[in-house]
């Protein structure tokens, strides 16, 4: 007998994976490989780009490469606009995150085998893409399992956040070992060997998936696929020429990506809630969204730094000796994932005793922006010291306090997009989400710009302070917000 409702999602006594729905299985396992190959990659691309060419590197400035880094990272989730629209207009999600994951496959062969600038755009660019597809698709997926009274839901975000982070603590260290042994392109091919286990493991899977994962909301019409063809092909001739004409540089990513993830997230809100197929429902839990999506930018602009300054202050000030032995810069990247491993059951353990008692989203996303500021503050008492004198010990903590602020807003968020998602606009909520990561990672970049290792005290002290204003602003705001949400908490 089928496990799958009428409306496509899954029994609530369907509880084969930990509690959970068994499909969610398949999620899981494409998500850790597409984070394996994602984290692995980032993990030494920041040191490939600023590196000499006699260390193996690009020799390209500290601050342009940390803005390419940055920039790139928004990219990531600013795509996730194109996944979201594909899913919800043309093919549905399942599909999208398919193809998806065959195009991050071809960007990690790139980066693997092209040598040089042209492998890192081109590389850069399929990656970027094809993560960006994946990541809306893959949660809204997980979402269609779930009926909207479950209350397994938070918890079942948080088991697939789980998954999320097994492949991104595997992924910086084996690449790691990889580049410090062998090279960088060692590296980025094994990124490229984890992704397609991704796509072989979930293209095995896929089927089992319930049949709300396949459903296209808002069908596009026929008659206008032809303007959409000539939109695209027009979009892509433009960045061209814009790039030939030096338009749009390496050093100028990073502020570009900001405007055009400001302009898409108005452009966004704009369209959903002046859309005639939602009720005044959805349109209120929409202007609930807002607030939290400016936290989440908050809150991202600080944690995204684990890939653009902590990487920089990693290879630089902390002391990587471990009994003679030298720790590649990447695995510090992988500490937080640990963090996530061990805490994410804990964290969906609680939310899950807890049920209606556990405190409100509103209240989860101002905590997480506290707690991160806080994080920030924790760096000052290392401030000023010379080269390698900032004990690992030290960062290990540091980057406990930033794991205990993302378990309170990451996973959260991505429940509460599903949550507050008008129905016609479920998958494209998700990528609104997302957008807030978009902006606070390519702002991470631009901020490399401002870090002054010889001054450090102003850097950590004025961003952990806007955080926890943040934070604590939208914890004043609660009851308004609620309000805003119809029932939704």
């Amino acid at each position: 007998m089928s496990t799958a409702q009428p409306t496509g999602r899954t029994r609530d006594d369907d509880t084969r994976f930990f509690g959970q729905p068994w499909s969610l299985v398949h999620i899981f396992g494409v998500e850790m490989w597409e984070r394996f190959s994602f984290y692995g990659m980032q993990g030494i691309l920041l040191i490939y780009l600023y590196y000499s060419a006699t260390q193996g590197g690009l020799g390209i400035p500290e601050a342009v490469a940390g803005g390419i880094v940055g920039a790139y990272g928004g990219s990531v989730y600013l795509a996730t606009i194109l996944g979201a629209w594909l899913a919800d207009r043309l093919f549905g999600s399942e599909r999208v995150l398919f193809v998806s994951a065959i195009v991050i496959v071809a960007g990690h062969i790139a980066l693997a085998l092209i040598p040089g600038v042209l492998g890192v755009g081109v590389g850069l660019v399929l990656v970027a893409l094809g993560s960006g597809g994946l990541k809306a698709n893959a949660t809204s997926v997980v979402g269609t399992l779930y009926a909207p009274d479950d209350t397994r839901r938070d918890a079942g975000f948080s088991l697939f956040y789980l998954g999320i982070n097994l492949g991104g603590f595997l992924g910086p260290i084996l690449t790691g070992i990889l580049q410090s042994t062998l090279g960088f392109h060692w590296g980025f091919g094994l990124a490229a060997v984890g992704m397609t286990l991704g796509l072989v493991q979930y293209s095995f899977g896929r089927r089992s998936l319930p049949a709300a994962a396949r459903v296209v909301p808002n069908p596009l019409p026929s008659s206008r696929y032809r303007l959409v063809i000539v939109i695209a092909v027009t979009a892509v001739v433009l960045i061209a020429v814009l790039v030939l004409l030096g338009v749009i540089r390496a050093d100028n990513l990073a502020p570009i990506v900001i405007g055009v993830t400001v302009v898409a997230a108005i452009a966004y809100f704009t369209v959903i809630l002046r859309s005639p197929r939602i009720d005044a429902t959805e349109r209120s839990r929409v202007w609930g969204f807002l607030p939290l999506f400016i936290t989440s930018v908050a809150f991202w602009s600080l944690y995204q730094q684990q890939f653009t300054v902590l990487t920089i202050y990693s290879d630089k000030r902390l002391d990587r000796s471990l009994f003679g032995w030298e720790m590649p810069v990447s695995w510090v990247q992988s500490i937080n994932p640990v963090f996530i491993i061990i805490l994410s059951g804990v964290f969906a353990a609680l939310w899950t005793r807890l049920g209606k008692r556990q405190p409100s989203t509103p209240v989860k996303f101002g905590l997480a922006a506290i707690i991160m500021g806080s994080a920030f503050l924790l760096f000052l008492p290392f401030a000023g010291g010379g080269e390698n004198t900032t004990p690992v010990l030290a960062i290990v903590g540091i980057l406990f306090v930033f794991t205990v602020a993302e378990l309170l807003l990451s996973p959260v968020g991505l429940s509460a997009s599903t949550k507050l998602a008008p129905a016609v606009f479920q998958t494209q909520m998700v990528a609104l989400f997302f957008l807030s990561v978009a902006l606070g990672t390519a702002i991470s970049g631009q901020l490399v710009a401002f870090y002054d290792p010889e001054n450090e005290v102003p850097y950590f002290s004025i961003l952990g302070v806007i955080a926890i204003v943040v934070g604590v602003g939208l914890l004043l705001a609660v009851k308004p917000v609620l309000k805003l949400m119809k029932g939704v908490r």
